[in-house]
C-alpha cells in the first residue's frame, strides 16, 4: 500500500502526464527533453554570460559547469541508487511515454538538478544587474521549470522526481558558490594583493 506522499505523486503524474496534454504542446516538451535539440538555447546563454560579464562571464561559465556536476553526482550517483525509484513509465499502467524508456531509476530527477543549478548560479550573478540581466534570469529560471516539468509530461518522472532534482539542483549551485566565494577571498585575492604589492616594492 502506498503512502499519502505516494498517492498524491502518483495522482499528480497521471494529470500532468494524461490529461494536461496537447499535441503542440508535445513537440516543445520534446524539445525540451532532450539535450541534444535543446544545446544551442544554452549555448546562446553561455554566450549572454560572456557578452555582460567579459572575463568573468568564463568564470561564471565554470562555477556553471561545476554546479551541474556536483548536481548531476547528488541526483543520479547518489540518490538514485540509494532510493532505487522505479520510473511511472515502468511501475504504472497506461502512462504516455514519448521518449525511449531510460532504464536508470527515477529519484531524483537529473535534468531537473542540472537545469536547476545553471539557473540557479544565473540568478546568483544577473538577479541585481540591468533590465536585461533581469529578464535573462527570468528565462533561465522559466527554461529550468520548463525543462523539470517536461520530464513529466514526457512520462519518466514522477513530480516528486523533478521537486527533488530542482532542491539539488540549487543547494549545488550555492554550495559552489559559496566554495568559489571563500577561495576567492580567503587565498587568491590576497596572493594577488602580495604580488601586486611586491610589483610596486
Amino acid at each position: 500500500m502506498m503512502a499519502p506522499i505516494e498517492q498524491f505523486d502518483v495522482w499528480l503524474f497521471r494529470l500532468l502526464n494524461l490529461h494536461l496534454v496537447h499535441p503542440v504542446t508535445d513537440e516543445l516538451m520534446l524539445f525540451l527533453t532532450n539535450g541534444c535539440l535543446s544545446w544551442p538555447v544554452f549555448f546562446l546563454a553561455a554566450l549572454f554570460m560572456v557578452a555582460r560579464k567579459g572575463k568573468n562571464g568564463f568564470v561564471l561559465l565554470f562555477l556553471a559547469f561545476l554546479a551541474v556536476g556536483l548536481a548531476d553526482v547528488v541526483a543520479s550517483g547518489m540518490f538514485k541508487p540509494l532510493v532505487q525509484r522505479i520510473r511511472p513509465c515502468f511501475a504504472l499502467d497506461h502512462v504516455r511515454l514519448l521518449i525511449s524508456q531510460p532504464h536508470s531509476y527515477s529519484f531524483a530527477s537529473s535534468h531537473a538538478a542540472n537545469s536547476t543549478a545553471v539557473a540557479t548560479v544565473t540568478w546568483i550573478f544577473f538577479h541585481r544587474g540591468v533590465l536585461i540581466e533581469k529578464l535573462f534570469t527570468g528565462i533561465m529560471i522559466l527554461l529550468a521549470l520548463a525543462i523539470s516539468f517536461s520530464r513529466v509530461y514526457v512520462g519518466v518522472h514522477y513530480p516528486g522526481d523533478v521537486l527533488a532534482g530542482m532542491v539539488i539542483g540549487v543547494f549545488s549551485a550555492i554550495l559552489v558558490y559559496i566554495l568559489f566565494s571563500w577561495l576567492l577571498k580567503n587565498i587568491l585575492q590576497p596572493r594577488m594583493m602580495r604580488k601586486e604589492s611586491r610589483s610596486h616594492g
